[in-house]
């Protein structure tokens, strides 16, 4: 009776060694195409950094980061979905390891930034690509899309604004700079450069703040601190006026290419509010929405389960898409 057992319990273990071993054949898997790797490429004369996972042949998702952060608010993301695609996200000229040109010599404009986006994703060989947008990322996605819409496949929306709903409380004094541009109002809004302000951003809202990476609003505030970098980061916000008379072109552009787009938002952010997220589902009917318990930086927060929606998300609206090519 005990051979019998022993018998039973070795077959049993070759079958669970066995069908483990198969469903690691099946399963993606942590490869050379799956690490992270860190590259620039010079576009117009400038040198961009850019962080790049998942193999080439892959759909193509573009992650677009926001202020005051970089490409480093996607470093936990990224190795989640590089299974099943090709991940790229670059810094803007000004923000993480891309190069910081003169403002005398270079126009930090969001028409500069989604100029120097459709090139930078030429450079680097993506034809067709979905796009996570945050915060900065929205306008600058957006613009994007408008340039030529045959391009963009999807939308992850985390925190990125396009209607006049979700410019609340926080935007009043950034409001006054965009009426007169004058050094009063401007030097109002230097305090959003200050650390205490950075890690404001990463931890208002959050609900288990011990969740929050507090190297994460070390290293922004870090590229921040370079001389001169305070200054650039005025000159957008001055510049992100530009964004709100496009807003009717961003929600016309909804309606006509109807792309499909995942909403995953920080409810409890006091930036970009969850007034506006509620809007798009005027011009996108079908829009997926999430409103999580998080802030402004949700990634840091609720990274796992974003990265479960994204990959739901993508498999539905992407997949079928590539097969059909």
């Amino acid at each position: 009776m005990k051979l019998n057992v022993f018998k039973f319990v070795a077959v049993l273990s070759l079958v669970l060694l066995s069908s483990a071993y198969v469903s690691a054949k099946e399963t993606p898997s942590s490869s050379a195409a799956d690490q992270v790797r860190y590259q620039a490429v010079s576009v117009d004369g400038v040198q961009i950094f850019y962080r790049e996972a998942g193999r080439k042949d892959a759909p193509t998702l573009l992650l677009l980061h926001g202020f005051p952060t970089s490409s480093q608010m996607y470093r936990n993301l990224i190795p989640l979905l590089a299974g099943k695609y090709r991940v790229v996200a670059p810094d803007y000229p000004g923000y993480g390891y891309s190069e910081m040109p003169d403002r005398a010599k270079f126009s930090y404009t969001f028409a500069t930034y989604a100029e120097l986006m459709d090139k930078f994703t030429r450079a680097v060989g993506i034809d067709h690509f979905a796009m996570y947008v945050m915060d900065y990322g929205a306008p600058v996605g957006y613009r994007l899309a408008l340039r030529d819409p045959k391009r963009v496949t999807a939308f992850i929306v985390q925190n990125g604004n396009a209607y006049e709903e979700g410019l609340e409380a926080f935007w009043d004094p950034i409001k006054a700079y965009w009426k007169t541009g004058a050094p009063k109002e401007r030097e109002a809004l230097r305090w959003l450069t200050t650390i205490k302000a950075t890690e404001w951003q990463y931890t208002n809202g959050a609900k288990d703040t011990s969740l929050v990476d507090p190297d994460a609003w070390t290293i922004d505030q870090a590229r921040m601190d370079r001389p001169g970098n305070a200054d650039v980061q005025l000159d957008l916000l001055y510049d992100y006026r530009t964004n709100v008379p496009l807003y009717p072109q961003f929600q016309a552009y909804f309606r006509e290419h109807k792309p499909p787009m995942l909403i995953v938002w920080g409810k409890n952010d006091e930036i970009f509010p969850s007034a506006g997220a509620v809007p798009y589902r005027r011009d996108l009917p079908n829009v997926e929405v999430h409103m999580l318990d998080a802030g402004h930086f949700a990634l840091e927060t609720n990274g796992p389960e974003i990265a479960q929606l994204i990959l739901a998300f993508l498999d539905k609206t992407l997949q079928p898409r590539v097969a059909a090519r």
